[in-house]
């Protein structure tokens, strides 16, 4: 412990109190110090007494030193009259002090005297709310006045046009229904609305659209919660799609009121009038037109392909809706769903035997479970420790099938053993070795993530705890070899943090290169400017790299796929020909499309249970809340808009698509500047949002 090196106490304690003069010794006390000090058996010397006489005659003091004992004297008794002066002051002023805070705490509520509507009513600054800053009463009223006078509205010429100075418009980044907004929609707000007064006192025609999003995936998983945690368990699948989609409809309304509540009290100078969410029926519209338009295109198709799915939210997900987590070697992780956590970044060898010899060929994995999937064996066919085996099959220990071995360019001879167990229906880099050689895709998983009928005897089992039995049972059978730390990445959902699942699954998809490149070079000749250079990099890095996009979603709360299943009479099974699609607005026009294309035939239409990513209707949130697909003023007039000012994170998840999807419905480009702002971080640098 630090001492402190005068005193010895620890640094930081005070050695007693500090008032500059010690405390007055009271008479008693000095009557005691007197007598034990005459009475000191070891002969000290009596006072004024000289030494060796104890029964001395007192020495006479000095002239200086009497004076100097008496200005002693003057002075302590000087102190101690300030001391009981300032006891007084204290005494007098203590009470004062008590009931003025006494009193501010009984502060009634404040209580604003102007009328609703009217302009604010000043009060004089000695009233008892206007003598310190409080906010709520500065602020108060004068909103409600904007917004009767219609200050928020733009302004047009005497002929209805635009000013002369030209128009300003930026559509707000809608936020979520999901519950409150937080500090980032503050600071969002506060750019947003700066600019927008600014240009309002330029005298341009100005607009800034408020509105909300529906927000399917986070909205629908927040609601589940809720249903789940207050009453008893429910899910959504015990209320019905019907009630559940109403119970939804119920939280939007709650929450997309406090949205408002608060975006009003940040003071955001938005046109009320105008407010938009992405669920209105005009906005729903613009979905449906969309969709339809670039199904018939070919734009969008549909295709059973590898997708990333969350068995927790029993849902698809595009590959921005995902988060890579880097493991440096063996970890065990949380997972939803399971009490353990389960271990990853390991690397499993095992063999298989090979049917009708007493031989084995050894394969790797750093999923264990997806062996139950695994439907073939390649080796590079120039290795020659697997020559002879080309053109055999292995047996599986657990469901019996035959896997054949095969040769495979691919293969790397010096990476493991040379040979890959290969499971085309649960791995992404499988699923094209499947498809060039002909090999049976094998679906293991339901959609809540336990072991399907394919499993064989781990049927029911949940995947994860099928990864230990796995090894348990191959170590019964003298197949297990051994484990090591392997570097990996491991795909995590990014709303529910559960392990991603590559399932093969029927959905709908967008071909996006043809969508990218007008979008890539609308930023490459100028025409959109994206701020800071280092978002612009980010934009054009993920545009030359743009993936196909995965549209279906397996929720309730959402657009609904506007798409119809031609189910023929005596014909095949729902979804098994994709062929048998048909999309239209709604279903009479899906029947007119469906006998066209299956003229003189019968059939029953089914729609599509599937919503569509949130994204995609808010890819059209620029041009909808304008009026679009309808020829509006407002469309007409101030649209492109001028400014899009949002959070780089969501550079890809939107901003990119809004272009996409403007310059390819609308034939502009949906706003001429996108300025991204930094995110609002805590002391770890985690997002605040």
């Amino acid at each position: 412990m630090a001492l402190n090196a005068a005193s010895h106490n620890a640094a930081g304690e005070k050695t007693g109190p500090v008032s500059g003069q010690p405390p007055q010794p009271s008479e008693e006390t000095k009557s005691a110090i007197l007598d034990s000090s005459n009475q000191d058996p070891k002969g000290v010397n009596a006072p004024g007494q000289d030494g060796g006489d104890k029964n001395g005659e007192k020495k006479e003091k000095s002239e200086r030193e009497l004076a100097k004992e008496k200005a002693k004297a003057e002075k302590a008794a000087k102190l101690a009259a300030k001391q009981e002066k300032q006891k007084a002051q204290q005494a007098a002023s203590a009470p004062k002090q008590k009931e003025k805070k006494k009193g501010q705490e009984k502060l009634p509520p404040y209580k604003e005297a102007t009328p609703k509507g009217e302009k604010k009513i000043l009060q004089p600054l000695d009233d008892e709310y206007h003598k310190a800053y409080i906010p709520s009463v500065v602020e108060s009223a004068w909103y409600d006045w904007w917004e009767k006078e219609g200050f928020h509205h733009p302004e047009f010429a005497e002929d209805g046009n635009v000013k002369k100075a030209g128009s300003f418009v930026i559509p707000i980044p809608p936020p979520n229904v999901t519950g409150a907004l937080h500090i980032g929609h503050a600071l969002a707000t506060s750019l947003q609305d700066a600019l927008i007064r600014w240009n309002r006192m330029k005298g341009l025609t100005v607009l800034y659209v408020p509105g909300c999003d529906h927000a399917g995936i986070s909205t629908q998983s927040v609601v589940e919660n809720m249903l789940y945690n207050r009453r008893n368990g429910l899910t959504r699948h015990d209320l019905g799609r019907e009630k559940f989609v109403n119970t939804v409809w119920e939280w939007k309304e709650e929450y997309h009121v406090k949205i408002n509540k608060v975006l009003r009290r940040l003071g955001g100078s938005m046109d009320w009038s105008r407010e938009a969410f992405t669920m209105d029926e005009n906005l729903s519209a613009a979905v449906r037109q969309t969709f339809v338009q670039l199904h018939d295109e070919g734009l969008i198709y549909r295709a059973n392909r590898l997708v990333n799915w969350c068995t927790r939210l029993t849902t698809a997900l595009s590959n921005l809706e995902v988060d890579q987590k880097e493991l440096e070697g063996s970890t065990k992780l949380d997972v939803p769903g399971y009490d353990k956590k389960i271990e990853f970044g390991c690397i499993w060898n095992f063999k298989y035997p090979i049917d009708g010899t007493e031989e084995t060929i050894e394969v790797a994995t750093t999923r264990p479970e997806t062996m139950l999937g695994d439907s073939g064996v390649a080796v590079h066919p120039s290795d020659e420790r697997y020559k002879h085996l080309l053109g055999k099959h292995v047996r599986h220990p657990f469901t019996k099938r035959l896997l054949p071995i095969f040769g495979d360019d691919t293969v790397e001879k010096d990476f493991g053993t040379g040979a890959v167990k290969i499971t085309p229906a649960h791995d992404f880099n499988d699923f094209k070795r499947g498809k060039e050689h002909n090999l049976e895709f094998i679906n293991i998983l339901n959609d809540d993530g336990t072991m399907n009928s394919n499993a064989g005897p781990f049927e029911g089992q949940k995947r994860f705890d099928v990864r230990y039995t796995v090894i348990t049972e191959l170590e019964k059978l003298g197949l297990f070899v051994g484990k090591a730390n392997n570097k990996m990445v491991i795909p995590l959902c990014s709303k529910s943090k559960d392990v991603i699942e590559p399932v093969l699954k029927p959905q709908w998809w967008m071909s996006m290169k043809p969508l990218a490149e007008p979008a890539l070079n609308a930023v490459t000749d100028g025409t959109i400017k994206i701020k800071p250079e280092t978002a612009e990099r980010q934009y054009r890095r993920w545009m030359e790299n743009i993936d196909d996009w995965c549209l279906s979603r397996q929720l309730w709360w959402g657009h609904q796929v506007p798409a119809f299943y031609v189910k023929m009479q005596d014909g095949p099974d729902f979804d098994t020909d994709a062929d048998h699609w048909v999309c239209a607005p709604d279903e009479a026009q899906a029947r007119e499309k469906a006998q066209k294309k299956f003229p003189g035939k019968e059939f029953t239409l089914e729609r599509d249970p599937d919503c569509l990513d949130t994204w995609f209707s808010s890819g059209l949130w620029p041009f909808s809340t304008l009026g679009w697909p309808n020829r509006t003023n407002d469309l007409e007039k101030l649209y492109p808009t001028s400014v899009l000012e949002t959070g780089w994170d969501i550079l890809f998840f939107w901003v990119a698509r809004m272009i996409m999807f403007g310059l390819k419905m609308t034939g502009k480009v949906p706003f001429t500047e996108v300025y991204c702002h930094s995110l609002i971080r805590d002391s770890e640098g985690r997002k605040m949002s």
